[in-house]
């Protein structure tokens, strides 16, 4: 009995604004020698990230059939799909239910290509994705010239010859004229630029007003409140100077509501956290889902409440009223015992917000955070007064997010989500 060719497929996809200008990419290469054996990449007009992902998947897996006439046979072709979509992965593996009605006839449409016995798939790093991700991001070049991608004269050169992976296809669910693209001029252009390197796919998410063309893809901060610990439920101040409680039992099951909820959204790229407890705990929820690592940054710890910490505010009143009130009425007035005040919070906010963002100039990053530095985050952002602080509400494990331009600007896009915790 003959074996069966084995290959593996590389596919991304990714969309800037999500929803936004959308394409994919996907690569068929021999696991023995690596060489190339064919290239997808379509751009699809507006739509959502995961939905690129998963064109990129059936592009990728009709191109792997395409390679080997009998591939619908059971035992002539095994196929190893890698992507960087946990989402892809895990509910193409069967692991994760389905629910998105966007998401359900693509899945069901990349299932009835190969035999089931014939497809593993496997999450890998994004870095490690690189090949498709380019290819997605030529894609989306072209498509916004109005071009339709093909194998670019440097890839030819530098690749074994290989049969184009879009000849003779059907085009992947998208409507007519939406299959553009075309990379040659892109890369090129790309190329003669020293240190230049593509734009990345998978872009802020474009919530109310979207960016002007020439300010670029913004750099989106999603601002995670931590999940409840024993002192939440019972408003007692918890700062940086306090204790350093762990999640409680409701505190995890909030991190876990959340991290399902970010998986099945897919935008967020990279996730920072505060050096306290409660903020690593409930970012390496989310980590473990999404498959990210977790960097740490100092400048996102809570506000040091002195001798407060611990205290609940009437306790305070109680305690150290005369300090108190001078708190309330000036952020220049620090709690009792050497804690910050606001102003000095603002400061290393700010100053923070300015590293991350000229860092991460057009990506979506999670900042896992305590509730003065999302408050303050927001009112800098507003250009609000101090005295604002007392007037937003941010709930244990909600999600805020404020975008940050190229000129600038920036837009709260959200404040307090907590529907995924209903």
């Amino acid at each position: 009995m003959p074996q069966p060719r084995q290959f593996v497929i590389e596919a991304d996809g990714g969309s800037r604004g999500n929803p936004g200008p959308a394409g994919y990419g996907a690569v068929v290469i021999d696991p023995v020698t690596g060489e190339t054996l064919a290239e997808a990449a379509e751009y699809i007009g507006v739509a959502t990230n995961n939905v690129a992902e998963y064109k990129g998947l059936i592009a990728g897996l009709r191109a792997a059939k395409a390679l080997v006439p009998d591939a619908s046979a059971d035992g002539a072709l095994r196929v190893r799909v890698r992507m960087d979509s946990k989402l892809v992965v895990e509910q193409m593996s069967g692991r994760w239910k389905i629910k998105h009605p966007d998401m359900k006839p693509l899945a069901a449409e990349a299932a009835r290509i190969l035999p089931a016995s014939a497809v593993t798939y496997e999450w890998i790093p994004r870095e490690k994705n690189k090949h498709a991700d380019r290819l997605a991001n030529e894609a989306m070049d072209a498509g916004k010239r109005g071009k339709q991608w093909e194998p670019s004269a440097s890839t030819a050169a530098l690749d074994t010859p290989r049969p184009s992976a879009t000849a003779g296809l059907p085009p992947v669910s998208g409507p007519p004229g939406d299959a553009a693209a075309g990379a040659a001029r892109a890369r090129a252009a790309l190329a003669s630029r020293p240190g230049a390197a593509p734009k990345a796919a998978k872009a802020a998410p474009q919530v109310g007003w979207g960016a002007a063309p020439d300010l670029g893809a913004p750099a989106t901060f999603v601002l995670l409140r931590h999940g409840e610990t024993a002192l939440t439920p019972e408003k007692r101040f918890s700062g940086s100077g306090g204790s350093d409680p762990e999640l409680s039992a409701a505190g995890r099951h909030q991190a876990d509501r959340i991290a399902r909820s970010l998986a099945e959204r897919g935008t967020i790229e990279e996730i920072v956290s505060s050096p306290l407890r409660r903020c690593r705990e409930t970012a390496a929820a989310v980590a473990a889902r999404l498959g990210l690592e977790v960097r740490i940054e100092d400048g996102l710890r809570e506000t040091d409440f002195g001798a407060w910490e611990g205290l609940t505010f009437a306790e305070v009143r109680e305690r150290y009223g005369p300090d108190l009130d001078a708190w309330l009425a000036s952020a220049k007035a620090a709690p009792t015992g050497g804690g910050e005040s606001f102003a000095e919070v603002a400061r290393r906010v700010a100053a923070t917000r300015d590293r991350l963002t000229a860092r991460h100039a057009g990506r979506t990053v999670l900042l896992v955070t305590h509730v003065t530095p999302i408050k303050t985050l927001v009112r800098l952002a507003l250009g609000a007064p101090p005295e604002a602080m007392f007037r937003m509400e941010l709930s244990a494990a909600s999600v805020s997010a404020v975008a940050y331009y190229a000129d600038g600007n920036a837009s709260v896009r959200v404040l307090n989500d907590t529907s995924h915790l209903r």
